[in-house]
């Protein structure tokens, strides 16, 4: 399913995976990276349905 463009607009990018997990580690929030198919950057979901969660 692609991410709507509106959608992808409202959130901080990230130029990398690296840039996006340690914003992860700073909030301690459930959050995982995933890179949008509109504009090629990386953005934060705390969506796991259908989704592998990597073991720590």
């Amino acid at each position: 399913m692609r991410t709507r463009l509106s959608v992808c607009a409202r959130k901080a990018r990230f130029a990398d995976e690296a840039a996006a997990l340690r914003t992860v580690e700073a909030s301690g929030l459930a959050l995982r990276p995933y890179r949008c198919d509109r504009c090629g950057r990386f953005h934060l979901t705390s969506r796991t349905k259908g989704k592998r969660i990597p073991r720590p």
